[in-house]
This record gives C-alpha cells, structure tokens and sequence, in this order.
C-alpha cells in the first residue's frame, strides 16, 4: 500500500504547537479543524504528500498565517494557485475582516476547497475554478497573494493584472527572493510596480520565518481591457467557471 492511504502516516492530525494559540486566538479550533482535513483528505486525494502531515503546523499553517501580517484590515484577497488552500484559506480562518477568493484550475482541488469551506462556515470565502489569465479584465483585488506559484517575472504577469491601483502583491518567497528580485527589474518596470520589498514575517513564530515580496500597483484600473492578450499574447480563453461561496453555518 501506498503512503498515501497510509492510515498512520497520511491521516495522523499533528499536535497543536504553542505558538498557534497567539497566531489564530479565537479561530484556533477552525485552523485544527482544516489541520485535521488536510492530513486526512488533503493526502488522501493527493493534495499535499503524505510525509507532509506531521509538519503540517509550522511548515504550512504557520507559515501561511503570518502573512496576514502584512495584509490591511478589510481587504479582498486573490489567492492564486492556492492548491489546498494555501495561503488563501489560513488567512481567511486567521482574519475573519478579510474577503478571500481561491483561484484554482484543478477540479479535483477545487472540490476539496468548496467541502472545506461549507464545513468550516467561511461565508466571505469565494471559490473560483480557473487560471490567472481569465480573470484580467474582468476582476480586480486590493491583494493579490500566492505561495510558490511560479518565478516571479512570469507572476507578475499573472498577478498583477489582477491588483488595483494601489493595491499590493504579496508573494510568498523563500531564501531566492533577492535573486528574483533582481531578475525580475524589467518585469516590474513593465507593470508599473512602485515600492517594492522583502519582507521578513514571523520571525517569533516559525524558524525559519516566512519571506514575502511586496509590490505596490500604480497603474489604473484595468477592469474591461483584455491584460491577457498583452501578456500571453494571444486570445483570451473563456471565463473563470466561478464556483459556489462558502455557505454560512
């Protein structure tokens, strides 16, 4: 049998750190509960690895948490490729002010999403089944957030379109983010990126802490112009299958 249906190694919930009780407070019984459902589900359909669970806190949620951090109260957040749920899903049990949309092209990911939410009641979560590309135009978010989506000059492609002016990208990163940075100057350039830097987030909560690329969005609002076509270069694929929103408890 495989690790994956592994009952002890793939469906094993790994005990609650210390630290998490002052990262989640209140909702730390709804970050458990999303614990327990990526060590059970999560590897069972192949979400994450199975030798992932035992460190799901401080490589995963932890990790994850910390970049409400650096999020403004009240925001509408764009996750990209979050996958499992990662970032996206930790910051909206973290920061119930926050308005959260996943965007996801897998079904069998976004299907995982959808049950996590119902189950854990976020109603100001929205799931979305589609790329990047098809959103330009056509939606806009005062962050836009992901998780080791891509290098950063092609993320800025995809992401960027998608932040209003003034917003922010927020980009996890790990210890390559300098090295991004700088191969990423005629990127940033071309989308009119104004301050741009690296943050160092939870120091006091995860070893290593978590490291992000912050990039403020000058240009105006691109809602109704086809930012795909610059991009890619080509015709714009059809809409984002939007998905159901989180239903209430």
């Amino acid at each position: 049998m495989s690790d994956a249906t592994d009952p002890v190694v793939s469906r094993e919930t790994p005990p609650v750190p210390t630290s998490a009780q002052g990262v989640f407070a209140a909702r730390l019984d709804l970050a458990e509960r999303y614990a327990a459902l990526l060590a059970d589900a999560g590897v069972v359909r192949g979400l994450i690895g199975p030798r992932e669970a035992p460190r799901l806190w401080e490589r995963h949620l932890l990790n994850c948490a910390v970049l409400a951090d650096a999020l403004p109260e009240d925001a509408d957040v764009c996750d990209l490729g979050t996958g499992a749920g990662l970032p996206g899903l930790v910051l909206a049990i973290r920061r119930p002010d926050l308005r959260v949309t996943l965007v996801e092209p897998l079904l069998r990911r976004t299907t995982f999403l959808d049950e996590v939410v119902a189950e854990l009641g976020l109603d100001r979560v929205e799931v979305v089944r589609g790329r990047a590309e098809e959103l330009h135009g056509h939606r806009e978010f005062s962050v836009v957030t992901s998780r080791a989506v891509a290098p950063l000059g092609r993320l800025l492609d995809w992401s960027m379109p998608l932040v209003r002016q003034g917003g922010v990208l927020v980009a996890m990163k790990g210890a390559s983010a300098a090295e991004e940075l700088a191969a990423a100057t005629a990127d940033l350039e071309r989308h009119g990126a104004g301050v741009v830097e690296v943050l160092t987030l939870g120091a006091e909560v995860v070893d290593p802490p978590t490291t992000a690329i912050r990039v403020e969005a000058t240009r105006p609002s691109r809602l109704g112009w086809d930012a795909a076509d610059e991009v890619r270069g080509a015709s714009r694929p059809g809409r984002a299958q939007r998905k159901r929103k989180g239903r209430r408890r």
